[in-house]
């Protein structure tokens, strides 16, 4: 609910009313899901942002900038913001360089999942400018569960040999 957005439980302290059009900052402007999490994700953007982050293994901000999108430092920054403050994802800094940070999905960003990859099949059906390599749009056409599974488990990986360590040498340095 759109509601948990506030002051106090941001770490970034975007206002309550960031993600929501409605003139009032204590609720959503809607009570329709689609509303909401469109107020969240609906801009051309921020999915991209999290296709990155959950399909392409990108986790710097020059990674993100190096996507064929072409994406505006100022707005990535602002998306990264915001997914941030929706839950999304949630960042680490590297412990010898606090100014490089890695970004990561949280279980919230990772229930995209399933969104995305109708999307893609979606595109792939549908758009015929849409640039998909054959036999990967084959594969998850033919079990997007299965190519659900395998994007988790990859994830997964990265969380137990990259973020973990990280985490481990990062939590002192933040006391």
């Amino acid at each position: 609910m759109l509601r948990q957005f506030t002051p106090a439980t941001c770490k970034k302290q975007v206002p309550s009313n960031y993600f929501m059009s409605s003139t009032s900052k204590d609720s959503p402007r809607s009570c329709c899901p689609i509303t909401n999490v469109l107020d969240i994700v609906g801009d051309r953007w921020t999915l991209l942002v999290v296709r990155d982050l959950l399909l392409l293994g990108k986790h710097e901000y020059k990674d993100f900038m190096a996507s064929p999108e072409s994406i505006a430092t100022n707005v990535l920054a602002d998306r990264l913001k915001r997914l941030s403050c929706a839950g999304i994802i949630d960042e680490i800094a590297y412990p010898t360089n606090k100014s490089r940070k890695i970004y990561y999905l949280t279980g919230k960003g990772k229930a995209l999942l399933p969104m995305l990859v109708e999307m893609i099949l979606w595109g792939g059906n549908y758009l015929s400018e849409v640039e998909i390599p054959k036999q990967k749009f084959r594969q998850i056409k033919k079990d997007p569960e299965a190519f659900k599974k395998g994007v988790l488990e990859s994830i997964a990986e990265w969380e137990r040999t990259v973020l973990r360590p990280l985490q481990k040498v990062a939590a002192p340095l933040d006391e």
